[in-house]
């Protein structure tokens, strides 16, 4: 199975399950995702996401 069919089918999973458990279990999973991550990034890489995301916030226009 590609990767785009294993996601349409955890989609579906997620959208049928009425357990707590398992949901917050899958948001934790990509919580400890996202930290490991941004700990990855130096320090300046870190502070111009924070920057970028500081004026996303404000509405500023983000050069890509």
């Amino acid at each position: 199975m590609d990767i785009q069919s294993e996601k349409l089918e955890l989609i579906k999973l997620l959208l049928e399950t009425n357990d707590n458990a398992i949901i917050e279990a899958v948001k934790n999973i990509f919580k400890a995702q996202k930290k490991d991550v941004w700990k990855d990034l130096s320090p300046e890489q870190q502070e111009e996401i924070d920057l970028g995301i500081l004026e996303a916030n404000r509405g500023d226009q983000v050069d890509l």
